[in-house]
């Protein structure tokens, strides 16, 4: 792989410091000597690996998709459900029980979320429904959280032609430290499953305007 690919690559890998680069946070001096040093390099590729990190900086700055998505999430709506809680039980028991449980919840107009894997199935709903769930499926219960939100960012329909939008959600999120329990999409929605502690840092992170 030649200095250039090989340059371009590492800071593709790294997200961190790509973000850095867009922002112009980067020392490039300091970001070439990591790359030669983590790729045992010759310090005469000093000069060759500088330039390739200039260089796609450039390119990187004359990206339209950021800001594509900056005004996609600049006219979305953010909606914040509390006391949600999570469960996942396990996928080859009660498929009765959970069509029951899906229609007594859709019935009293409240969040059911149904998220089906290889060998388990992950609900989320409120908390007002823990006792139906525990007394449906008892020893079927792999695991459960309690104390969530979830925050649904209802968006343009634009967004499905607009590349990056979930990473760069996801990315200001991570970047604050956030950790997401569970996410999702539907159509122009896009879900993340949160302590509820949490929440006002993720509005804080969501500011698009």
């Amino acid at each position: 792989m030649n200095i250039t690919k090989l340059t371009e690559q590492y800071i593709n890998e790294r997200p961190s410091i790509k973000d850095c680069l867009k922002k112009k946070l980067v020392n490039y001096s300091k970001l070439s000597r990591l790359v030669i040093r983590e790729h045992n390099l010759k310090s005469s590729d000093f000069d060759a690996v500088l330039i390739a990190a200039r260089r796609f900086f450039l390119r990187l700055s004359k990206s339209a998709a950021e800001k594509g998505v900056r005004n996609i999430l600049s006219n979305s709506r953010i909606d914040v459900k509390t006391k949600i809680v999570v469960v996942v039980i396990d996928k080859h028991v009660f498929t009765d029980d959970l069509l029951e449980l899906e229609r007594k919840i859709k019935k009293s107009r409240n969040v059911f979320y149904a998220i089906e894997g290889t060998d388990a199935i992950t609900i989320i709903t409120t908390a007002s429904f823990l006792d139906d769930i525990r007394s449906s499926f008892k020893s079927g219960i792999v695991k459960m959280w309690t104390g969530l939100a979830l925050v649904v960012i209802a968006s343009p329909e634009e967004i499905e032609k607009t590349p990056g939008v979930f990473s760069y959600l996801s990315s200001l999120l991570s970047d604050r430290g956030i950790n997401v329990l569970e996410t999702m999409s539907c159509w122009s929605e896009t879900l993340f499953v949160v302590a509820e502690k949490d929440i006002a840092n993720v509005l804080e992170a969501l500011k698009f305007s």
